[in-house]
């Protein structure tokens, strides 16, 4: 997880920082998960086609977004994928749009992102939609008991204030426009703009399922955003033991407090991506001379030595270029994978036929403490 969120900050080191923050949730009463129940079948006695048909869905979304722009032209995006407690896929997704493309104003963001329910007599579906995936809660007084609640406050902050007009940027996101209308009436309760996740009408109205859209108004909520969708797996683990005794295996309180639902499962049985990039990041090693990291067994010391002699890593390979190639003289060492290729078999850095457009090159942290000469020349 560490690898792959410093791999994403590697494209907001090139492309700068997301635009757009989504995230899509599996709807179980899509036509197509209930067209293929068979007899008395349910939707959860079948997680096999929730996760086919969520992952197909997903390319769909993804499709419309980066092919079709109806954001505009996306520079580049990631996503991971999440399985909630009762066990549905949902995909949290970052996209980076081009200049020409970015959301600026209150106006931009008032044309891609509603938090207001839709005139139920200009346009039914969409209201039915937002009011059937898109209402938080209810919580708060109306409902103590709702799962959002921690000692007493709703812990996604609602409901929201009103507000007539979106504001740009408060402490690093829009406030988005929710004027006082009559409230409506959903299921039990009473429910009005203060209630209503952010969303995009036209995604809404082709996918009919809960998506959550907001923009990333500042660079202050970038870390945060990157280490949400990074955050890991939930888990808990409790254990007995006598005081002073210390017991503890990692790997096996990992293994036990680890939850696995089945679409989980069969996600994985079926080999479908749990996160994705729109760029290959190539991590370029950076060690000191003869200091470079070497993998070997158990009782195989002195061979995987002889073998780490023989073989070059990806900057030992560079210097290498640079004694046998005058056009990669002005190509920094973090830019080369764009140019150049790192072929394992030979461990040579091979020009590029194609695709660089889509590749970044990733340095590691380099702390002083790492070493303790940490400002030794690095000699080939």
């Amino acid at each position: 997880m560490q690898q792959n969120y410093q791999d994403a900050m590697a494209m907001v080191r090139k492309f700068g920082k997301p635009n757009l923050f989504l995230t899509f949730t599996c709807n179980p009463s899509w036509s197509e998960i209930l067209n293929s129940m068979e007899g008395i079948q349910r939707p959860e006695d079948r997680p096999d086609i929730i996760v086919r048909v969520f992952n197909m869905k997903l390319k769909e979304l993804l499709e419309d977004i980066c092919k079709h722009g109806i954001f505009g032209t996306v520079l580049a995006y990631i996503y991971v994928i999440e399985f909630q407690k009762r066990g549905l896929p949902h995909a949290h997704i970052l996209l980076t749009l081009d200049s020409e493309s970015k959301i600026r104003t209150k106006d931009d963001i008032d044309k891609f992102v509603s938090a207001e329910l839709p005139d139920p007599c200009t346009d039914l579906r969409l209201f039915q939609i937002v009011t059937k995936c898109m209402v938080h809660g209810p919580c708060g007084t109306i409902n103590i008991n709702s799962p959002c609640m921690r000692d007493g406050q709703c812990c996604k902050s609602f409901p929201k204030q009103f507000k007539d007009d979106t504001e740009e940027n408060v402490n690093g996101y829009p406030i988005y426009r929710r004027r006082a209308t009559e409230p409506v009436q959903v299921g039990k309760y009473s429910i009005d703009n203060r209630w209503v996740v952010p969303y995009n009408p036209w995604l809404l109205k082709k996918f009919n399922a809960h998506i959550n859209v907001e923009v990333c108004a500042s660079v202050k909520s970038v870390k945060y955003l990157y280490k949400y969708v990074y955050k890991g797996h939930d888990a808990a683990s409790v254990k007995i033991q006598k005081e002073g005794a210390l017991d503890h295996d990692e790997i096996l309180s990992f293994v036990e407090g680890r939850y696995v639902s089945a679409p989980e499962a069969m996600w994985r049985l079926n080999e479908f991506s749990l996160s994705h990039k729109s760029h290959t990041v190539v991590r370029l090693a950076v060690h000191l001379s003869q200091q470079q990291p070497i993998v070997y067994q158990d009782g195989q010391e002195a061979q995987a030595i002889e073998r780490a002699a023989l073989r070059k890593t990806t900057l030992t390979s560079w210097f290498e270029l640079n004694k046998n190639d005058p056009s990669a003289h002005n190509i920094s060492y973090s830019d080369i994978p764009q140019y150049y290729v790192f072929d394992k078999s030979s461990t040579n850095w091979k020009k590029r036929q194609r695709g660089g457009q889509n590749v970044i090159g990733r340095l590691p942290v380099v702390r002083p403490t790492h070493s303790p000469n940490p400002f030794d020349s690095i000699s080939d």
